[in-house]
């Protein structure tokens, strides 16, 4: 296990906090940041996922959570929970979301016995209040090693930008991840500047299912006020291209490494690109069309 994924760091505030509305930027529980969005008159959606599309950080969450199980010294039948590469390159083209990761996992399998419940819990209430807690502590490992080493995939940030800069085409962030560690990522990686020029920002605490079930691309769509097939979605696996797919939303797909084999034009993706470096916002969304091109 890295140093890094032992570390506790304190939890700072973070310049994105929640939902944003079109051009009104106005965040859940009182919250609000500056919206600088120029779009107007939208003919199109781009909307990002963010693990795996904006960052790989499937290594990362998988560090993350063993870390957590570590600090918790979580066991089934004895043996330490450690969750494997090739285990959660199933996992997380299986289930959308931490806790639904956890629970998924533990139904399985069997229920663990840990430091917070030497007794494996058999109520509702406690297999809650034990994912919560690994949950907690699996952001605070997941917080220090974003800030350590993540990164941009290439090309996202220019994809990004070029679309920004069109106020034609409404931009957002949709992302199944705990809105902490999400907020981590893209205050990081992405950036505050961009995230005020952004039409829509939700991460997995805004809504009450998670991916694959379409719901965040669902509300994404109503706050930027177009119909589903002007949105068109970047996506890096199974999951998250049903989730759009079940939106009725055009989906592009770039594969990270534990997501490549997986048979996304069957699952309905309009196109998939190894990297996203070199695709253009004019390519994707021609002056004056009226639907969304994907053959260049």
């Amino acid at each position: 296990m890295s140093s890094c994924a032992r570390a506790s760091v304190a939890v700072r505030a973070s310049p994105v906090t929640s939902t944003t509305s079109k051009n009104t930027c106005g965040a859940r529980r009182g919250a609000v940041r500056a919206c600088a969005s120029n779009t107007t008159n939208a003919r199109f959606a781009l909307l990002f996922d963010c693990d795996g599309v904006i960052v790989e950080t499937e290594e990362l969450h998988r560090l993350a959570y063993n870390g957590a199980f570590e600090h918790y010294d979580v066991r089934i039948d004895g043996e330490r929970v450690d969750w494997v590469v090739e285990y959660y390159d199933v996992l997380q083209n299986t289930v959308g979301g931490g806790k639904p990761k956890m629970k998924w996992h533990f139904n399985q399998n069997a229920w663990p016995t840990s430091s917070l419940f030497p007794t494996a819990p058999t109520t509702d209430a406690e297999r809650d209040a034990l994912v919560d807690a690994l949950q907690d502590q699996k952001t605070v490992f997941y917080k220090k090693i974003v800030e350590e080493v993540a990164e941009a995939r290439p090309g996202i940030l220019e994809l990004m930008d070029e679309a920004i800069a069109d106020p034609s085409i409404a931009v957002g962030i949709c992302s199944a991840a705990t809105k902490a560690g999400f907020e981590k990522v893209v205050n990081s990686v992405v950036g505050v500047e961009r995230l005020s020029k952004m039409d829509v920002v939700m991460a997995g605490d805004d809504v009450t299912r998670k991916k694959p079930d379409p719901l965040i691309y669902n509300l994404a769509r109503e706050k930027v006020g177009l119909p589903a097939s002007k949105c068109v979605v970047v996506e890096d696996s199974l999951v998250g291209l049903r989730a759009a797919v079940g939106a009725e939303m055009n989906c592009v797909i770039t594969p990270t490494a534990s997501t490549a084999s997986a048979d996304f034009i069957g699952e309905g993706a309009k196109a998939v690109f190894t990297t996203l470096a070199g695709v253009k916002l004019t390519a994707m969304f021609p002056k004056d069309a009226t639907e969304p091109n994907f053959k260049f």
